[in-house]
């Protein structure tokens, strides 16, 4: 009979291993999570590019036990087998070898942050309207698909939202998303903090601890405005947590956002007085709205339209925010210029290729270590 151990190198010879069915091309980023590559299929029938992820897999103590898949991993990978949009990036397959997961996904050659980053410091001028509104519906209308599917993203930034070489945005990073249908604890339990700082919602920087979809679409406000601005609108600085993972208050975050839309009253957010939070508001200033003047002193197009939803979407009650459903039919997208599907291609646009490295390649690295130790394996046993 077949031993446990047997078994399990059974069936991991079995498995398809990434270097056998794809060629890596380079490095892209790293992050907590693990790595990314860009790859391309060994199949000389399929010229499509691919990112992959590699997850660090979880350990426990200096002694580098395993304890399996991380949580993110786990998430991100039930998500996005059930998710199928043109506005989300597409999982293409998951590859287990070596205590590693590969998560194989369609390539985008851009992401928003690179966009902004090349308005602002390259081409030195506003990025179009008809581009900005191309680009926002298409974020608005993958992210409406998420919610119509109890799925909360809670980590959208200009870095998470990728566009491929025609312009299509698919929206990516799904590895601190949540079903918020049936969650088994509440939704705070699970990660005490989510969303990049600057892209927070006002409710959970004031310690809300049930959330909803409307912390997506203030995320999606503050991504318009910074699409129009070139620049972050509320960029405060995070204070971190204490040993004991307290989470702080993030004053200087919310001054950032109070100096453009005043501090919040319950004339226009009734139930502030229910978060954790609230009492911390007295310490501020009274001051009032100046997302107007704000707006207008943005570099990029502007329309009464235009100013029109992005109040709605940085709506300081989370039950008037405006829902992704709803924005996508907003007046701003009815008028001339129209958005349209495949912006850079019809507007004749190119934006520099995503800058890929050969180092910090540890797919190929730790494949050739592995076929080295199976080698010297080989060898003892002929001379034994």
């Amino acid at each position: 009979m077949m031993s446990m151990t047997e078994y399990k190198l059974k069936r991991d010879a079995c498995r398809p291993k990434v270097l056998d069915k794809y060629d890596i091309l380079g490095f892209i980023s790293s992050g907590t999570y693990g790595r990314v590559y860009k790859a391309k299929s060994k199949n000389r029938d399929d010229t499509r590019e691919f990112a992959i992820k590699k997850f660090k897999p979880d350990r426990e103590g200096e002694t580098h036990h395993y304890t399996g898949i991380s949580q993110s991993a786990s998430r991100e990978i039930a998500l996005c087998r059930e998710l199928n949009h043109p506005n989300i990036v597409g999982l293409e397959e998951v590859l287990l070898e070596d205590k590693a997961i590969f998560m194989v996904f369609e390539y985008a050659e851009h992401d928003f942050l690179q966009i902004i980053h090349h308005h602002l410091h390259i081409e030195r001028k506003p990025i179009q309207e008809v581009v900005v509104k191309s680009l926002l519906w298409q974020l608005i209308n993958g992210v409406a698909y998420l919610h119509a599917n109890w799925v909360l993203h809670r980590d959208l930034k200009p870095a998470n939202v990728l566009l491929t070489s025609d312009g299509i945005v698919k929206t990516g990073d799904l590895g601190l998303a949540r079903l918020f249908n049936k969650p088994l604890q509440p939704l705070f339990n699970g990660d005490k903090v989510v969303v990049t700082i600057w892209y927070r919602a006002p409710e959970l920087l004031l310690g809300s601890r049930h959330y909803t979809k409307a912390v997506d679409m203030w995320a999606i406000g503050c991504i318009f405005g910074e699409l129009l601005a070139l620049k972050p609108i509320f960029k405060g600085d995070e204070a971190k947590m204490d040993n004991k993972k307290n989470v702080p208050f993030q004053r200087s975050q919310l001054l950032k956002i109070f100096e453009v839309l005043g501090v919040p009253t319950k004339e226009r957010w009734p139930t502030i007085d229910n978060l954790p939070d609230f009492p911390q508001l007295n310490s501020f200033t009274p001051c009032s709205n100046n997302l107007k003047q704000a707006y207008q002193m943005m570099p990029g197009h502007k329309s009464e339209a235009g100013f029109n939803l992005l109040a709605s979407l940085l709506e300081y009650d989370p039950a008037k925010r405006i829902t992704a459903e709803k924005a996508l039919n907003h007046p701003y997208f009815q008028e001339d210029p129209k958005p349209v599907a495949n912006v850079l291609a019809q507007q004749n646009l190119e934006y520099p290729l995503r800058r890929i490295t050969q180092e910090d390649n540890d797919i190929k690295s730790s494949r050739t270590s592995k076929d080295d130790h199976h080698a010297r394996q080989a060898k003892k046993a002929r001379h034994a």
